[in-house]
């Protein structure tokens, strides 16, 4: 419903800051990481939003970017994960990022995190890891997807692998990896 705020800072606590736009102060939750990059009051600022409504309250979470932003958004589904702590997760870092330092630490990643010890932190990490592995499944078969639809244009797998290697990971349309891969493949 909101998908950002620009305005000038008005007050900043220890989990939220009061952010002015165009007159209306909007209250805006806020993980502690992001609160130490926040510049001063009176500075201006921009944040993507989250509204999180629920049976007597609507809470706006606030993030410097939009991929803090899907990630929050992507903790939502685990069970279990309310906005508060879904936000101070979300604050250590892209999805990737987060998966790396699970990989290293496992649940000390989550260490200093309110509301998380080690039972939850077990608990989201076995949700995270089933999630990105969804994730994963999706890309794989629109690889899949590709690659089939190549060969079956006559060019061998041993070739076609090697073009879709080379295409670049954001290009995630099977179609579109079809199209780069021709060119690559000299057609």
């Amino acid at each position: 419903m909101i998908s950002f705020l620009s305005g000038k800072i008005i007050l900043k606590e220890e989990k939220f800051l009061v952010l002015d736009v165009n007159g209306v102060g909007f209250k805006v939750f806020i993980s502690k990481k992001t609160l130490g990059n926040i510049p001063e009051i009176g500075a201006p600022l921009k944040l993507f939003t989250y509204l999180a409504v629920r049976e007597n309250s609507m809470d706006l979470f606030g993030f410097l970017d939009k991929k803090e932003l899907d990630l929050f958004e992507f903790l939502l589904d685990i069970p279990g994960i309310g906005p508060r702590v879904a936000s101070e997760i979300a604050s250590l870092g892209p999805l990737e990022k987060l998966k790396k330092e699970i990989d290293l630490n496992g649940e000390k990643a989550f260490a200093g995190i309110p509301g998380v010890g080690t039972k939850r932190a077990k608990a989201i990490m076995l949700e995270l890891s089933g999630k990105i592995k969804e994730i994963g499944k999706v890309s794989q078969t629109q690889y899949d997807e590709a690659e089939d639809a190549l060969v079956n244009l006559g060019f061998s797998r041993q070739d076609v692998k090697e073009a879709l290697s080379k295409i670049p990971k954001e290009i995630t349309d099977s179609e579109q990896k079809i199209k780069e891969a021709l060119k690559l493949l000299g057609h």
